[in-house]
């Protein structure tokens, strides 16, 4: 992990968060679009990352999918998963945030995003921990609080899943005895 802002300030940032949000391609996704020949759309998930969306949902925090695009196959996987915030379609993201936020009883102040584009700097810059991913768009890079190791799609999103749960004291709950 790239800590932009500092270790020490990401981890008393990371302490706070009571949720999750994710854009979905080139974060939950390597950022490709795949089309079968009969022009369905499909996507590549990461195990880890839904492994670890699991364990921080089973810590206690909640999490919001924001994404402008929308895809059945992202449908199936939040549901899969037992996310069921999910802003699919979103072309005003920070307009979905202020739901999510209301919904779920939440400040700006307790929301981690992780995005990788322009359209996500607003939710960004609204989030209490801004996180990005190596292949983000350098104006993101560089305007975050943490770039994560891994690649969107890779394991990025269960980095910053692990790091959370850490800086909560809550990891340890999920070794093995």
């Amino acid at each position: 992990m790239k800590f932009n802002c500092g270790e020490a300030e990401a981890r008393k940032r990371a302490a706070s968060i009571r949720a999750l949000g994710l854009d979905v391609d080139g974060v939950l996704s390597d950022g490709r679009l795949y089309f079968t020949s009969a022009g369905e759309e499909m996507k590549a998930f990461h195990a880890l990352d839904g492994h670890g969306l699991k364990m921080l949902m089973q810590a206690g925090l909640q999490v919001a999918i924001i994404t402008s695009r929308s895809s059945p196959v992202l449908e199936r996987r939040s549901k899969d998963l037992g996310i069921t915030h999910l802003y699919q379609g979103a072309e005003d993201k920070l307009a979905a945030l202020a739901d999510f936020l209301a919904v779920a009883g939440l400040e700006t102040s307790q929301f981690c995003f992780v995005g990788d584009d322009l359209m996500d700097l607003p939710v960004l810059q609204a989030a209490g921990l801004a996180c990005s991913v190596p292949g983000g768009h350098e104006d993101v890079r560089s305007r975050v609080h943490i770039v994560t190791s891994a690649p969107g799609g890779k394991g990025a999103v269960r980095e910053i899943t692990d790091f959370l749960l850490r800086c909560q004291q809550a990891y340890d709950q999920f070794l093995p005895p």
